[in-house]
Parts: C-alpha cells; structure tokens; sequence
C-alpha cells in the first residue's frame, strides 16, 4: 500500500522550495525587476508556510454550528494563519507596488534596470 503524503507536507516543502528560489532571485540578481520577483516569490513561499502550519488534516473550518459542535473543535482548521496571510498578501501587494513604482523611477533616471549603475551617494 502505498503512502500518501500530507497535504500539509506537500505545501511546507512548496512553500520552503517558493522561498528558495525567491531568496536567490533577491541575492543573485543584479536586475531590479528580477529582485522584485524574487521578493514576491520569497513572500509567497511565507504566506504557502505560515498557512501549512495552521492546516489540520482532516479538518474543517473552524465554523461552530450544528456541523461541528463544540465537542469536536479541536478538529477545526487554526483560523488565526490564514487571517494573518491575508493580512500578509495586502501588504505584500503595496510594498511591490511601491518598488515597482521606484524601479520605474529609477529607469527614467538612468535608463537600465541594473543595480550596479546606482552608484552615487543616496544623502
């Protein structure tokens, strides 16, 4: 018989392996558009984890009716992360806007998305 995987495994090695590869698209590029995927790669592999851990295999949603009683509360799925992630992809959302907006900034000013024209001094 063969053994099927967790769900909530499944989507902790997705989440590990999104942030991965976002943290190497933050550290390795030198493109800014290819950093601001990496940062939304690396945010969405967070979100994918933080959502696994709150998962109950076999659950249900942690709506307490005639369904699920209070008796059986303890097989409801954690509500708390995935109002967190929420919470999260806006805020996510707004932080890639504005980096968005600034990497358009900053190649109307120098014409290249490379980071290593951006050498002058900030202040």
């Amino acid at each position: 018989m063969a053994t099927i995987l967790p769900v909530s495994s499944i989507l902790l090695v997705t989440g590990f392996g999104l942030s991965l590869i976002g943290l190497c698209g933050i550290l390795m590029h030198r493109h800014l558009l290819r950093i601001i995927i990496g940062f939304a790669l690396f945010g969405t592999g967070l979100h994918i984890v933080i959502v696994a851990t709150g998962y109950v295999t076999g659950g249900t949603a942690p709506i307490i009716d005639r369904a699920l009683g209070p008796a059986e509360a303890g097989h409801a799925i954690d509500p708390i992360p995935s109002a967190l992630v929420v919470t999260a992809i806006v805020i996510g959302f707004a932080v890639t806007s504005i980096m968005l907006a600034y990497a358009v900034r900053l190649h109307s000013a120098k014409k290249t998305f490379d980071i290593g024209t951006f050498t002058e001094p900030k202040w």
